[in-house]
């Protein structure tokens, strides 16, 4: 999206509400009662009007509009997630690669049921079609052709397993439940069964029961992620000490696989190390970039949507469109995002974050595009939340105070925006808005007389900007009025 037509901030001042006017003004200041507000980096008469102070806030704010050079901040955070092409494909993961990879295999127990008598023509229709659906990710269809494979012949524990997979990849827990259950029985507690039934009752929040299973496989895990998921179940039960432990064996033992590195980050969160965490979340970001080979879907979604209009691209890119998978459908909304489609990332990133709720970068995503689209409420709900999962990040904390401003809620934009520049002092737009925003609070801290609060502000503004004429001229004053006050007193 080109700079200028970047949706920032400029909505505020294009609001007709008016606040009070103010009625009376101390003596002691009446004849410099101007407090002026540069808009601007560079100083022009316009951005230097007087703001009287028997003139709202609200007013001053839409007599005074925004350049250019004061949208960088939000095009600059908008950016931050959006990369070329070949970086959001190797920021992906494709869900054959990671969650659903025992469907590419049967666990021992299973695979030697298949010395068993040859299958009819009619079992071994409905089992290679069943498997073809898998492979497409087609997993309903999946289930009507596995389904039909055990009427004809019920023993087929393989296949049984594939029904329990794919009811499990639709999220339809009590049949796959079901399924895997009877699996346990009759292959005598397959660890790949135990595997599944551990990652139903985590699903579940039956953390207990999800624990003791995948305690009794870690030793020999049928999947190399199964001490993930231990460290997760851990996690959510709050016993940090056990889910760092099972994270870093998980993380040291799949050096591919992003998802520890990412949950340890979270365990360090809560455990108040931010500086470990944003390791693991560097670590985390950098172990997507390995997953190119598995994104083919979204290398089409994107040609597509590059070369034809959205209604004809919209059907490959729905391949992508996973309701079971956070990682595919975050990327969906990225592609869509990338090709300024923000209307139609919401739907993959909204599903994302109810399968991953804690997930960083889906709400991040899902307010960059609600900004995007002048939501700003909505956008404020999901920085808000990107920012208490990840504190530390600079991008959302700009963002979600750029958001907080153009809602007119200042004081919660300063204290976001003052963060992110203690984040990132270097970034001239950050600061830009900051010293706005703390010279429109000392501006209604003054026209409510609290003065000590209205110079607190005015220090902010005068450290940003030292050589600020105008932030030295209201500093002055209100030392003055400050002094002549105690004097009195």
């Amino acid at each position: 999206m080109p700079p200028h037509e970047y949706p920032i901030l400029k909505d505020r001042f294009n609001s007709g509400t008016k606040k009070p006017t103010i009625a009376t003004e101390p003596e002691a200041i009446m004849a410099t009662n101007r407090v002026t507000s540069p808009l601007t980096e560079s100083g022009s008469q316009e951005s230097r009007k007087v703001l009287k102070r028997s003139n709202s806030c609200e007013k001053n704010r839409r007599r005074h509009k925004y350049t250019e050079s004061d949208n960088k901040l939000a095009m600059r955070t908008a950016k931050t997630f959006e990369q070329t092409i070949c970086t959001l494909i190797r920021f992906t993961a494709i869900v054959l690669t990671i969650s659903l990879a025992p469907c590419s295999g049967s666990p021992t127990t299973i695979r030697a049921n298949e010395d068993s008598p040859a299958l009819t023509s009619a079992v071994q229709s409905h089992v290679g079609k069943g498997y073809e659906f898998v492979q497409n990710r087609k997993f309903q269809q999946a289930v009507e052709e596995f389904q039909k494979a055990l009427d004809l012949d019920p023993g087929l524990t393989r296949v049984r397993y594939q029904l329990g997979v794919s009811y499990f990849a639709l999220q339809q827990w009590p049949e796959s439940r079901r399924e895997f259950e009877r699996l346990s029985r009759e292959t005598h507690n397959d660890s790949a069964v135990v595997y599944y039934l551990a990652r139903l009752d985590l699903q579940e929040d039956k953390l207990e029961g999800a624990i003791n299973q995948l305690k009794k496989i870690a030793a020999d895990p049928p999947f190399p992620d199964t001490s993930y998921y231990l460290g997760s179940a851990y996690l959510k039960e709050g016993q940090l000490a056990e889910a760092e432990t099972w994270l870093k064996k998980a993380s040291e033992s799949n050096p591919r696989d992003f998802r520890p590195p990412e949950h340890l980050a979270r365990v360090y969160l809560r455990a108040g190390r931010r500086a470990e965490a944003e390791q693991q979340f560097t670590v985390s970001s950098e172990r997507r970039q390995h997953y190119n080979d598995a994104a083919r879907q979204a290398v089409d979604c994107v040609q597509e949507l590059t070369k034809q209009p959205l209604e004809e691209a919209r059907a490959v890119c729905r391949a992508l469109f996973d309701p079971g998978d956070p990682d595919k459908l975050t990327t969906l909304g990225m592609i869509y995002g990338e090709q300024g489609y923000f209307q139609e990332s919401l739907e993959p990133f909204e599903k994302a974050a109810l399968l991953d709720p804690d997930s960083f970068e889906t709400s991040y995503n899902l307010g960059l595009s609600y900004f995007r689209l002048k939501q700003y409420v909505e956008a404020q709900r999901w920085l808000a939340k990107a920012v208490d999962l990840r504190p530390d990040f600079f991008a959302s904390n700009a963002l979600l105070g750029a958001t907080l401003f153009t809602l007119k809620e200042d004081e919660a934009a300063y204290k976001a925006l003052a963060h992110a520049y203690e984040l990132n002092p270097q970034d001239a737009d950050t600061a830009t808005l900051l010293f706005q925003v703390s010279m429109l609070l000392a501006q209604q801290r003054w026209s409510r007389n609290e003065y000590r609060e209205s110079l607190g502000f005015l220090q902010k503004a005068n450290a940003l900007r030292p050589e600020d004429p105008e932030v030295q001229k209201r500093l002055a004053e209100m030392k003055a009025l400050l002094g002549t006050k105690a004097s009195s007193e």
